[in-house]
């Protein structure tokens, strides 16, 4: 069994980063003195499962964590700055911040360093969340330990849930555009006088009108998704808030 840390300090760690094409010393004062920070720490940057669900929601509920008092998510694995910095680039996570304990030394003194070798991974960390104020540990979610890269509670909801017990999270929204296009400029208005959050997939960048048929029947724009239900286009969207 994993201990938890709560209630002791993180331990004290430089980490080697790459900024600007430089190097950067950060400090565990740096990240964690005088703030309220989230912490997520994976086995590896590029794996499916961190890279499919646990990092990106966490990036998606950035603004809702920062309402509630969180100054700071950072994201840990044991993966240099090189890699790390890489795989933000490629989530487009710019709400994370990123810290490559390359030398496992964070990890390590968090007592959650794990054998992976079957893997090909060499020592790499358990998957597990924390809320950490100035520098203190306050609450841990580790996952369970059992066979396999078990993702039950480390999760972004889980922690929200911690954080603002109170707060119910909003569906999540998709909704595909193409520039120039009026009706999506109308769809984008009525989410936002809503207050509502969505993510926004452009025809011709992100996807072509194949995607949009495939996943809606249709190839006029906007085609709006909300909790994985089709919602249509501007009108419906309109409709369905009506």
């Amino acid at each position: 069994m994993f201990a938890s840390k709560e209630g002791q300090a993180v331990p004290q760690v430089t980490f080697a980063t790459r900024q600007n094409d430089e190097w950067v010393n950060v400090t565990t004062d740096d990240l964690f003195k005088n703030k309220t920070v989230v912490v997520f720490s994976l086995p590896g940057a590029f794996t499916p499962t961190c890279s499919s669900a646990h990092l990106p929601r966490y990036n998606e509920l950035y603004s809702v964590f920062k309402a509630h008092g969180i100054d700071e998510i950072l994201c840990v694995s044991v993966n240099d700055t090189f890699v790390m910095n890489a795989w933000k680039d490629n989530q487009e996570a710019e709400n994370i911040t990123f810290v490559p304990d390359g030398n496992a030394e964070f990890t390590d003194g968090m007592g959650m360093l794990v054998d992976k070798k079957d893997l090909g991974f060499g020592k790499r960390s358990w998957r597990y969340s924390m809320l950490v104020k100035d520098g203190v540990v306050e609450k841990m979610f580790i996952e369970p330990d059992e066979p396999g890269d078990p993702f039950k509670v480390s999760d972004a909801d889980t922690m929200l849930k911690y954080v603002a017990p109170d707060y119910k999270t909003q569906e999540s929204i998709t909704m595909f555009t193409k520039p120039g296009c009026p009706f999506c400029a109308k769809a984008k208005h009525l989410l936002a006088d809503k207050g509502l959050q969505f993510e926004e997939v452009v025809l011709g960048k992100d996807a072509t009108t194949v995607s949009l048929r495939a996943v809606s029947g249709r190839v006029t724009t906007p085609q709006v998704f909300i909790g994985g239900k089709h919602i249509g286009g501007s009108d419906d969207l309109e409709a369905y808030f009506a």
